[in-house]
């Protein structure tokens, strides 16, 4: 009974993530869909205008040179082997297409050993990152997780107002200074004090990075290298955020975030407003998990991701 109840509340969740996704993936489903005439409607021949335009299609939603010829390649050489008869058949041979790329993207975010656990986010300026901090402060807290919050982004007093915000809306204490500190300085201090509390997990903002600023990466590295005073192993998790509108500019910063401090982890935030979430496909060649998705503005819409749901919402079928 209780494996039942288990796997029900299991469904449950995957159908209400399959639903935001659904939804906020519209935008990109129905880029994909532009020009494909009756492909994900119903049985039309395959002939070389259509194989075109779903390559076109996939371009446009920013799946990238590199995964859209792949893709490309592999349904074309089933249709020449006979083993796709329609367009029915090749919607389905899409997405399994697409399924088998972003299947390596998929690793959930764990809490490790070390205490405190010190994940550095990082991102360009507007891609998220306060916002998504809160969302996962509200997360770690609802599975038991103490949480300290630092206000790394001095650059912005607005900023450090809103992660106040967020730390009172989740019970997670905040430490800050004043704008214009030393941001290396602020981290610092809400490590230790993380040590002296006990706490489980601290979440270290920063200001955010145009990445094509030496000086501004150079700061971020600043940071790396002081909290590497307390714990050499940190931080523990360097979580790169990056709003899924910029398409294939999200290419260059992973590989300039990177450089500067050795990104682990991905998120993407604003699926619901974008044509281009297709970047999640392209961004598969750079072999870095994606822990989150943002789905909406609610505190529940950070969801792990998860390539089926995915896939499923980006392909779906009218009703």
């Amino acid at each position: 009974m209780w494996k039942r109840r288990q796997s029900e509340a299991l469904d449950d969740r995957r159908s209400g993530l399959w639903s935001r996704l659904s939804s906020s993936l519209a935008n990109t489903r129905r880029q994909i869909a532009t020009g494909i005439g009756d492909l994900l409607l119903g049985e039309r021949a395959i002939d070389d205008d259509v194989l075109d335009e779903l390559e076109t299609s996939l371009l446009l939603a920013d799946v990238g040179m590199d995964a859209t010829e792949r893709i490309m390649a592999a349904l074309k050489g089933r249709v020449s082997r006979r083993e796709l008869a329609n367009t029915k058949a090749l919607h389905a041979a899409l997405a399994a297409e697409l399924l088998e790329i972003l299947a390596g993207l998929a690793k959930p975010f764990a809490v490790g050993a070390a205490r405190p656990f010190v994940v550095l986010v990082a991102g360009v300026n507007g891609a998220g990152k306060t916002t998504l901090i809160g969302k996962l402060a509200h997360r770690l807290r609802s599975q038991g997780h103490s949480v300290l919050l630092a206000a790394g982004d001095t650059f912005r007093a607005a900023a450090v107002e809103q992660l106040k915000e967020w730390g009172d809306r989740t019970g997670a204490p905040t430490i800050a200074q004043g704008q214009g500190a030393d941001s290396a300085s602020v981290i610092f201090d809400a490590i230790q004090a993380a040590k002296a509390r006990g706490v489980d997990v601290v979440l270290a903002d920063t200001a955010g990075r145009l990445q094509a600023k030496v000086g501004l990466m150079d700061e971020l590295r600043k940071i790396k290298r002081v909290m590497g005073r307390l714990d050499d192993t940190a931080p523990h998790e360097v979580l790169l955020v990056m709003d899924a509108g910029v398409g294939q500019n999200a290419l260059s910063q992973v590989a300039e975030f990177g450089k500067a401090v050795g990104v682990t982890a991905l998120a993407f935030t604003k699926l619901d407003g974008t044509a281009k979430a297709g970047v999640l496909v392209a961004i598969a060649a750079q072999q870095l998990p994606v822990y989150f998705v943002g789905v909406g503005e609610g505190v529940e819409d950070l969801q792990p991701f998860e390539p089926q749901a995915f896939v499923d919402a980006l392909l779906a079928q009218p009703e």
